[in-house]
């Protein structure tokens, strides 16, 4: 998704919006600036004492901080940016109408041209919603140079000066030399404390850092700052040094842990917004396979919410299974639903992951649906038979010898063993796609349609980075069992005769 600004100025007021860096570029951007509004002199920065943490670049390393401190903001319905670094800055596309992404229109007008009457677009929080960011370190330590790549370029469009690092010395990454020691920080912040007021749980939310540190053996010469930090408590893959062991955040109705490699949705609030749309989808008692499922948060939170009889989460990052472990240790006890986590590629032979299932989730990369994955779907449109025919049969366990899923097996976390009765003979009759990439939705959307099996019944859009061209799509879509197929084939026999 591409990165906007959002958070509020830390630790100074002109450290405007952090944001993530992607790896694909945002479209052109629209230079469409609104008339200067007349600028109050600027409140004096508050000190912030940030407890840090540092880690080799092939693990991480997290620490809370204390509550974020922030200046306040005077109530404003404004929709522009406002953002001194718009211009260097690859983060923003254009800086007005944060409400209204430049890509809506087109939006609108395709899911009306599909027969969807109900589709609605939730503007959401135009400010002080960012949640997650992760920015690269340059410079020197006199000069760091902190903030997103300008466009097309590895050079640093620097956002106000780190303290912590000009304090301590600690040399940015050289990327020519390959030298220094910090290359990136990544800083994610959590509203899960609901002791804490609503309206103010975003300003006094805790904050987890990580950073990569330029270092694959904390012993080395360079990781020597390390002992100025804190003291090293030793973990796989990862090096835990201050603060909290865990990152909690609050999901569709259950509590998800967050670890530093977890994807994490950077719009907290917009994100429960959907799920929330979500479960309006997924009948009571379902049996739900969600193929690219992360850490499991779609998964776990219906789980909790609609008594599911099973749910299935196929994921290929086998770094998540760490944080489902954790989630899935807080959800209520007896929910009568059996939960697997499977780290495996869902675009291997994917039939075998939709046998069971009446509810499918798909929630794929910017690219979209993976060919197999769009197939197989196909397949279970048209026949039912021609599906089962395909499938890797779940009961025949005895026989199974594919090393993939074995391996699948093997990773699969499993929560609750209570066994499915004639699950095997169930097939998907929802699909819920959700997707962060607008044109391969529109392909795979044809694509899925195109047998006149699926049948795009709603659609929904949330602006996840107000800033940016880009928009969070939930499509629903049903398809018609086998037995309606051939009442419709009979009739249209009849009416040709």
């Amino acid at each position: 998704m591409p990165p906007p600004a959002g958070l509020l100025p830390w630790p100074a007021p002109s450290a405007a919006r952090l944001a993530a860096p992607t790896r694909t570029r945002p479209p052109p951007r629209t230079r469409v600036r609104p008339p200067p509004p007349p600028a109050p002199p600027p409140p004096p920065p508050p000190r912030l004492e940030p407890v840090v943490v540092v880690a080799p670049s092939t693990t991480t390393a997290t620490a809370t901080l204390p509550p974020i401190i922030t200046p306040t903001l005077s109530p404003s319905t404004s929709t522009c940016l406002e953002c001194v670094h718009f211009n260097s800055c690859s983060g923003c596309t254009h800086e007005v109408d944060l409400d209204k992404p430049p890509v809506l229109q087109e939006v609108e007008n395709f899911f009306k041209g599909h027969g969807v009457g109900d589709f609605t677009f939730s503007r959401g929080r135009l400010r002080e919603w960012r949640c997650r960011a992760k920015l690269a370190i340059r410079g020197t330590p006199e000069n760091p140079l902190i903030g997103l790549y300008q466009e097309g370029t590895h050079a640093v469009a620097d956002i106000p000066e780190c303290r912590a690092i000009s304090e301590l010395n600690i040399e940015p990454f050289d990327e020519d030399a390959s030298t220094g020691e910090l290359r990136y920080v990544q800083m994610a912040v959590t509203t899960y404390n609901t002791s804490i007021p609503v309206a103010k749980r975003y300003e006094q939310g805790r904050v987890q850092v990580s950073l990569v540190w330029n270092s694959r053996d904390e012993r080395s010469k360079n990781a020597e700052k390390l002992s100025l930090l804190s003291e090293i408590i030793f973990g796989h893959k990862w090096r835990h040094l201050i603060g909290e062991n865990d990152l909690w955040e609050r999901y569709g109705g259950v509590d998800i842990s967050l670890d530093p490699y977890s994807f994490g949705q950077a719009n907290t609030l917009s994100f429960n917004a959907l799920l929330h749309t979500l479960h309006k989808y997924v009948p009571r008692g379902s049996t739900v396979v969600d193929l690219y499922s992360g850490a499991g948060v779609i998964g776990l939170s219906l789980a909790a919410s609609k008594k599911c009889r099973s749910v299935k989460c196929v994921e290929i990052n086998k770094l998540s299974k760490m944080s489902f472990e954790k989630s899935a240790s807080r959800l209520p006890p007896n929910l009568g639903c059996t939960i697997t986590w499977h780290n495996t590629d869902a675009s291997v032979e994917p039939v075998h992951w939709l046998e069971g299932s009446s509810v499918v989730i798909v929630d794929p990369p910017r690219k979209g649906l993976h060919p197999s994955v769009i197939c197989a779907l196909q397949k279970v449109a048209l026949s039912e038979r021609k599906a089962y025919k395909a499938k890797s049969t779940l009961t025949k366990v005895k026989d199974e010898k594919r090393p993939w899923i074995l391996r699948a097996r093997e990773a699969a976390v499993q929560v609750d063993s209570t066994p499915l009765e004639g699950g095997s003979e169930t097939w998907p009759e929802t699909l819920i796609y959700i997707s962060c990439g607008w044109d391969s939705f529109k392909k795979d959307c044809k694509s899925l349609m195109s047998s006149k099996a699926w049948h795009l019944q709603n659609a929904h859009a949330f602006n996840f980075f107000p800033g940016t061209d880009s928009i969070e799509v939930l499509a629903i879509f049903k398809r018609e069992s086998e037995a309606v197929q051939k009442k419709k084939k009979k009739a249209k026999k009849k009416k040709a005769k």
